[in-house]
């Protein structure tokens, strides 16, 4: 699908290694990522111990078998060039394993390695003492969590259930900042909810309070009149809710993503960048540029019709009095739940990645990127646009 030639993947090794964006990249403290619980790029699993470490639920159920992985920092990361031999099979995206020498002050550094990486088994076997990855359980779940595009906390969950791995519900929570953000975004979505279906008139306070309880990880009797409106039991209504938090996150974040996707095309389509080195380069620049715009709209336009499929089943329960619709799509929407996470997912990368490009670039007296530096940022955005639709059959090993 990528269709690079020998001819310029060679040229974007030798060139890109010496060009001034790459030398200078910056490298992330890893003290800093102390200051997120999780988000689409990070699982904080070394907060989560800090903080939840005597909570009765998260004793029961830890996600992790092996006590340095469930204190381990889980990310979703952009190879370097100096980390890419590493994946002979050509990934762009991994997942990075950091295990801190101590889960309370991060400063003090720690060992890292990457799912799938060359001589994996080595490392598993050498850090945590795992000889067999065909059968050992927290090595099946790091391959799971490998095969996702994005850590959201719903898509994770979604996909840990499925592979038979039920953590406590506090390895889910929204991240605080993303919760507040959502606050008002979700009290305006069920406000018609409030107003009509539950009879409470034009009130914006009961949305909100509605709104945080949906978003609560601890259901209250405030929400049993809408369990008993959808006839479900409380292990459904349960599911229900996280399923429907899952939507009004996703909702969220595609609304959220619309101005830097924006940007994203409108650089695909003009950015002007500087040098050219041989003739494969520019092919591949002139055909990459259209058929990742594509790619990516397509994405867009597939997310927008799902979230138009659950707006017309919620405008069902919420104005037109039919809680069928809507009951039906909590119970049974889970494949379009997980398909819609992995579109936000992908759209997500894209969107960060493309800005933590241009905003170096957006400083006083930084040069364009050169042909060679863009080119190597489309191959990443290709193989994350492309890589569910052909499968890397190496992604299986391990």
């Amino acid at each position: 699908m990528i269709g690079t030639s020998l001819a310029f993947t060679d040229n974007l090794s030798r060139v890109a290694a010496e060009s001034d964006f790459t030398s200078t990249r910056e490298i992330r403290n890893l003290a800093n990522l102390n200051r997120t619980w999780s988000s689409c790029r990070v699982l904080n699993l070394a907060r989560i111990y800090t903080a939840y470490k005597d909570n009765e639920d998260y004793k029961a159920k830890p996600m992790f078998e092996h006590s340095a992985l469930n204190r381990a920092l889980i990310l979703k990361h952009t190879l370097r060039l100096d980390e890419r031999d590493l994946f002979p099979n050509g990934r762009r995206t991994v997942t990075k394993i950091i295990l801190p020498y101590d889960p309370y002050d991060l400063r003090l550094g720690g060992r890292s390695f990457f799912v799938r990486q060359a001589q994996y088994e080595t490392l598993m076997r050498s850090y945590l003492g795992i000889e067999d990855l065909g059968k050992n359980h927290d090595a099946k779940l790091l391959r799971t969590i490998d095969d996702l595009p994005s850590l959201d906390p719903f898509l994770l969950r979604e996909h840990l259930d499925k592979a038979g791995s039920h953590p406590s519900g506090v390895y889910f929570q929204i991240s605080a900042h993303d919760l507040k953000a959502m606050t008002a975004f979700t009290a305006r979505e069920i406000e018609n909810l409030v107003n009509v279906a539950l009879g409470q008139g034009k009130n914006s306070k009961g949305a909100t309070k509605l709104g945080n309880k949906i978003l609560s990880d601890n259901l209250s009797q405030t929400l049993a009149p809408l369990q008993m409106t959808l006839r479900m039991s409380d292990e459904e209504f349960q599911e229900g809710i996280m399923c429907w938090r899952g939507f009004l996150y996703y909702k969220w974040c595609h609304a959220e993503l619309q101005s830097g996707l924006r940007d994203v095309l409108g650089g695909l389509g003009g950015y002007r960048t500087s040098g050219s080195y041989d003739e494969s380069l520019r092919t591949y620049l002139k055909k990459a540029r259209p058929r990742i715009a594509k790619a990516v709209v397509e994405i867009i336009s597939d997310a927008r019709d799902t979230l138009d499929h659950y707006d017309q089943v919620y405008h069902a329960l919420a104005v037109r009095r039919d809680p069928e619709p809507f009951r039906q799509f909590l119970l049974f929407g889970s494949e379009l739940f997980l398909e819609l996470g992995h579109k936000i997912g992908i759209l997500n990368h894209i969107s960060s990645f493309w800005k933590y490009r241009m905003a170096r670039l957006n400083r006083k007296g930084a040069k364009p990127l050169q042909d060679i530096e863009f080119a190597d940022m489309l191959v990443d955005f290709e193989a994350s646009l492309f890589n569910n639709i052909k499968k890397d059959p190496l992604r299986q090993r391990a």
